[in-house]
């Protein structure tokens, strides 16, 4: 790479290719999450969410594996920048229970 192209990656959080990647064999796994900005955090977790299920259906057992863990390292990153964000009272239990709560037929009533 030339020398303008690899500083102009370099301003933008994006480490070079030698030193910002992790190999883990020749699996390359991207960018260390704490080098991205909060855009690009969203933007790789919004990507890796999309490709979930195909690559649950159709990848290999080491692209799974590789998934697995680029997706533990994104969303990682996220929570710990984000510790207080903010949680909808219907993905907590006590919110699926109230849910639910209406829904139920007690033992003995019609329709059961």
């Amino acid at each position: 790479m030339t020398g303008m192209f690899v500083q102009w990656i370099q301003e933008r959080g994006y480490p070079d290719r030698m030193n910002g990647h992790d190999e883990r064999g020749t699996t390359m796994t991207g960018v260390d999450p704490s080098r991205l900005d909060d855009q690009q955090l969203m933007k790789e977790l919004e990507t890796i969410h999309r490709t979930r299920h195909d690559t649950l259906l159709y990848g290999s057992n080491d692209a799974l594996r590789a998934h697995n863990e680029r997706m533990a390292q994104l969303e990682g990153e996220y929570l710990r920048r984000n510790p207080r964000r903010l949680v909808s009272a219907g993905r907590t239990r006590e919110g699926a229970r109230e849910r639910h709560c209406g829904e139920s037929v007690t033992p003995g009533q019609p329709g059961t």
